[in-house]
């Protein structure tokens, strides 16, 4: 979980009042209120990660929506407002039941000797292997541990305590029918509240998958699917990244709109700055970088479409998602505004519902393409040129804070010979797994970019030469003990490091060059080494 229990626990308690506040005087205003917290809390579930609670909350947002239609709304059988308060009470009990399972008694916790805090800092996760038998996971097990991914194995029949969650379930289907694969995804979702849950060796035909994901599971592995393909699967859900909130910018002169509007995109966490003067947006954008634009279609003048045409002749501007709110219906008009650079359009009196899923989707989506541009295609780590671009933030930051940063350049050694003997596409898969190594060894803080090639760029705030030696010498052993599986065989590949630090004077493009020459000063020194710039 990304989220800290404390989070999770405000975010339940305030769905909660909304219900208590609808169920008190039941209403359409009100249950709108309701509608938008519930799925609210149902996309933040989906964004922490928490797989079990997210599907119990979807299925009591749907059957909350199912109340707008036919104007059922309007009045609400008892009977009906029993079964929500159930089902709300039933979800609110496994969110406390996983918040209880995440937490260290005080007793163990003060037994504890403090720590100091470590460079490599990635957290630890835990995957439970369930199964017939132990054995068919020894190699995966042992592969995820150096991922900082702690695997264990488990029977169905025994569940552990139920003080325990793991953060991904795996259950091996080999060997069981549709039904008893049903029935045993039934008890795995049953007892974990937010694990993420998969299932292997199941039979690879339509009605097992749909089966196995009615009866909860999150992802299906069909029979005969490699365990790279499995190990891939489970580092991508273990190295998710915190997202920054969501951002959208108001343009609306009208303070009673744009305070409905601020209100309604809050209960999703979504952070809005307001601007009653179509004429400031350039500024604003420049300064308030939104993934999103609201923007009412008249204002004093200037309208939404002349103020669309003029941010879409800056090129910075040219993807963000425009959405109009307009209280016209005229269907010309809205069809002109699309055509002139908006995304979408809302006629006022919106549903706040509406205008939830609306923004969540367009900024996904904007993200989404921001995030192609900006990543490597193999890794999903930045890609040269943002590498650069961040590394120069970060030089900024740490001269502004008065703090130390290194800079490494990683290469993998004699990556030719990789590709010469085992071909291309294992080259890649050992390029993907350095990469996704790094992820889970480094700091949430750190950044890390593929530079081009076998070349990756590590940056660690904070951190001084030493430092930065000792925790990516520790991690060029430990990838040097990976075995990288393919079809029927493995290979091993080591690491040449080279670190630099920030001195007076140096600029990005100085301590990448000085990492770099670091780096080559190790790959002369016989390679699978790590070696600090000359200074």
């Amino acid at each position: 979980m990304s989220t800290s229990p404390e989070v999770l626990r405000k975010r339940t308690d305030a769905l909660g009042a909304s219900w208590r506040t609808f169920a008190a005087a039941p209403g359409t205003d009100l249950l709108v209120e309701f509608a938008v917290s519930i799925s609210s809390f149902t996309e933040f579930l989906h964004g922490q990660g928490l797989s079990g609670l997210h599907q119990i909350s979807r299925s009591l947002e749907q059957q909350v929506l199912a109340l707008f239609e036919n104007n059922a709304a309007t009045e609400i059988a008892p009977g009906t407002l029993a079964e929500l308060d159930a089902r709300l009470q039933e979800l609110a009990q496994r969110v406390g039941d996983y918040i209880e399972s995440q937490h260290e008694p005080v007793a163990e916790r003060r037994a504890r000797p403090e720590q100091p805090a470590a460079l490599d800092a990635g957290p630890r996760h835990r995957v439970w292997l369930f199964g017939s038998s132990g054995a068919s996971w020894q190699a995966l097990a042992l592969q995820l541990g150096y991922f900082n991914i702690d695997a264990e194995f488990h029977q169905v029949r025994n569940l552990p305590p139920q003080t325990e969650e793991p953060a991904i379930v795996l259950l091996n289907a080999a060997g069981l029918t549709t039904q008893q694969t049903s029935e045993q995804i039934a008890l795995l979702r049953a007892r974990f509240a937010a694990a993420t849950l998969l299932v292997h060796e199941l039979a690879n035909n339509f009605d097992s998958q749909l089966t196995a994901l009615t009866a909860g599971a999150d992802y299906c592995f069909p029979a005969g699917t490699a365990q790279p393909l499995i190990l891939a699967r489970l580092l991508e859900l273990c190295s998710g990244k915190l997202e920054e909130p969501y951002r959208a910018l108001v343009v609306e002169d009208s303070l009673t709109a744009s305070k409905s509007i601020e209100r309604t995109l809050a209960m999703c966490g979504i952070e809005t700055q307001v601007i009653a003067q179509p004429h400031d947006v350039l500024a604003r954008l420049a300064q308030f970088q939104p993934d999103l634009i609201l923007m009412d279609m008249f204002m004093p003048g200037c309208t939404g479409v002349e103020a669309a045409r003029v941010i879409r002749q800056h090129p910075e501007f040219l993807s963000i998602p425009i959405v109009y709110l307009s209280g016209d219906a005229n269907v010309p008009m809205q069809v002109e505004a699309l055509r002139l650079g908006g995304d979408h359009f809302l006629t006022k009196p919106y549903n706040p519902v509406i205008l939830n899923a609306v923004v969540q989707s367009k900024i996904e989506r904007y993200r989404t393409l921001r995030r192609a541009m900006q990543r490597d295609s193999l890794t999903g780590l930045y890609n040269h040129s943002t590498s650069k671009e961040k590394l120069a933030v970060a030089l900024r930051q740490a001269r502004a804070d008065g703090r130390p940063l290194a800079v490494a350049m990683v290469d993998i050694d004699h990556f030719k010979k990789i590709n010469d003997s085992y071909g291309h596409p294992m080259g890649d898969q050992v390029i993907r797994n350095l990469g996704w190594f790094l992820s889970q060894r480094l700091r949430r803080t750190d950044l890390i970019g593929r530079y081009g090639g076998e070349e990756f760029l590590v940056v660690l705030p904070g951190a001084d030469a030493p430092q930065a030696v000792e925790v990516l010498d520790r991690i060029r052993r430990d990838f040097g003990r990976i075995k990288h599986p393919w079809q029927e065989t493995w290979c091993t590949a080591t690491l040449s490091i080279g670190v630099s630090r920030l001195q007076d004077g140096s600029s990005a493009e100085t301590l990448i060059n000085q990492a770099d020459e670091a780096l080559y000063a190790a790959k002369r020194g016989g390679r699978d080494r790590t070696v600090t710039a000359l200074t």
